[in-house]
């Protein structure tokens, strides 16, 4: 598995951000391989992310040349160059 973490900051208001994602809830519900994904706000005025957990580094390359990810930018008004890591997930504790 693949843990991809994501660090973006937007002059949105929280509430617009966070309704902007919700409108975009189904479609990452639908990205193939995508385990899981967690919507944060880190403690930096204006910064958010998203923790995302991958089945493999194939369906993460697929999610990074689609039309969503690509779309990321704009729908939340980053006024930055995001900040991405990514990690192979050697075990996990709990099944």
């Amino acid at each position: 598995m693949i843990l991809q973490i994501i660090k973006l900051k937007s002059n949105l208001p929280e509430d617009e951000l966070l309704k902007r994602a919700k409108e975009r809830e189904p479609q990452f519900q639908a990205i193939p391989g995508l385990i899981q994904k967690y919507y944060v706000k880190t403690d930096q005025s204006g910064e958010y992310g998203g923790i995302y957990v991958w089945d493999s580094p194939e369906s993460l390359k697929s999610y990074r040349q689609s039309d969503l990810a690509k779309s990321i930018p704009e729908a939340y008004e980053i006024n930055e160059v995001p900040n991405i890591e990514i990690m192979d997930i050697l075990f996990q504790l709990r099944k």
